[in-house]
């Protein structure tokens, strides 16, 4: 189902733009106690742990059999499908290690801030899927002439801006029948059966396009003649640069680059900031794209006071910090001294993150680190948020306030660790 609007009045409203002083409201905190992000320290891992991936559930999570459960695929093909898990199983299976990132990742940092999911850079993580590509499936049901598109249903059920609806998306059909793209139609994450929250039994995986595109619980693949114009094709993920207006706006498909560095030194409970002590600090992060490798990451350092050491930073070699070029503008990195961080690809995994890493030499104060990423295709993060109004693909580049305190303060004694006076 994706039918006209249909919740009943004061269900499901349209969306909007915060106001100029509106904070986090309580439905959008209700949505983050649902959903959970990737904690920065767990990119220490390759492969992210299900439990630490991010997750985002549209709807609810469905009740799923997968005794019983049937994926058909149907529509503008030769040869109709209705296959269970053991038919899909039994077909060559590949796995395939995917780095996925919400489209909506960066949407709280944008000002004015669409309400919706309030993702700050979290919103990510990397794993390996194991399943039948889906060029393999297409092929054996055989397209037909005029079929352009194939359309993906979910069993996840609900309503939103007034739409009551199955989730579905769509892929053009060079993209979802080319074996090269490496689309999935997975079973397993990480050597075992996809949890609840990550689409048990199955899902979709395209590698390089935002987690939307990642349909959950798939139960059925159509293949049309035409392009599908459903809500969360053509209503929900776009691109749309003006506040109000019936602007189409562009679709969300490739994963802009990003680079997240994991927090350096420990973290204060409440604001997050991060502490250090003085001396050499190694930093260290991952960085992708669905544009191409990321082929360079570069970090920045900026004193919060204003005066930046240019001899601060140098990279995992002990070189002399790189080209020493300024922050571009646009942000609040003015005077920013960039050096080029070692980047750690590994050509047997093109889908997923690439490891890097650097030093930098903390001196007493308040600094602030920044991580950029450029990929092969000349997309560089920009220090200002590109604002659109859904708050989609904001890869504003991560930066990360750090104190230096000068020394490391006194452990606290343990209690009854004084000896008891004689009597």
């Amino acid at each position: 189902m994706d039918g006209s609007p249909s919740a009943p009045a004061g269900v499901s409203g349209p969306g909007r733009i915060a106001g100029p002083e509106e904070g986090i409201s309580a439905q959008e905190l209700a949505l983050a106690a649902r959903n959970h992000g990737l904690p920065l320290e767990a990119l220490r891992y390759d492969v992210t742990p299900p439990g630490l991936h991010y997750v985002l559930v549209h709807y609810d999570i469905p009740a799923t059999d997968p005794d019983g459960w049937r994926l058909t695929v149907g529509g503008r093909v030769l040869r109709p499908l209705a296959l269970d898990l053991d038919a899909l199983r039994a077909r060559p299976s590949v796995t395939r290690r995917v780095t996925l990132e919400c489209a909506g990742n960066g949407r709280a940092r944008l000002t004015p801030r669409p309400v919706s999911q309030p993702w700050l850079v979290e919103a990510v993580g990397t794993a390996e899927w194991t399943g039948v590509p889906l060029a393999a499936l297409l092929a054996e049901a055989g397209t037909a002439e005029d079929a352009v598109e194939a359309v993906f249903t979910g069993a996840d059920h609900g309503v939103e801006r007034g739409v009551e609806q199955d989730y579905r998306r769509s892929l053009p059909l060079p993209v979802a029948a080319d074996p090269a793209r490496d689309v999935l139609v997975a079973y397993a994450m990480n050597g075992a059966p996809l949890p609840p929250q990550h689409g048990s039994p199955l899902r979709l995986v395209v590698p390089g396009w935002y987690g939307m595109a990642h349909v959950k619980w798939l139960r059925d693949i159509t293949v049309t003649a035409t392009p599908y114009t459903g809500f969360q094709q053509s209503v929900a993920y776009r691109i749309r640069t003006a506040a109000e207006g019936d602007d189409p706006g562009e679709p969300v498909t490739l994963i802009a680059p990003r680079a997240l560095m994991i927090p350096p030194g420990f973290p204060d409970f409440m604001s997050r900031a991060r502490v250090v002590r003085p001396g050499v600090v190694p930093l260290a992060g991952r960085a992708w794209s669905g544009h191409g490798a990321v082929t360079r990451v570069e970090i920045g350092v900026t004193d919060v006071t204003g005066v930046t050491d240019v001899t601060d930073v140098t990279d995992a070699n002990g070189g002399d910090g790189g080209d020493g070029r300024e922050g571009d503008g646009g942000g609040d990195d003015g005077g920013t001294v960039w050096a080029d961080a070692v980047l750690d690809r590994d050509p047997a995994h093109p889908w997923a993150w690439s490891s890097w890493r650097a030093t930098w030499t903390a001196t007493p104060g308040h600094h602030r680190l920044t991580a950029r990423a450029t990929d092969a295709e000349g997309h560089v993060q920009p220090l200002a948020a590109p604002w659109n109004r859904g708050g989609f693909a904001n890869n504003l580049v991560q930066r990360v306030d750090v104190f230096c305190a000068p020394e490391a303060p006194e452990a606290p004694e343990a209690p009854g660790a004084r000896e008891a006076p004689a009597s």
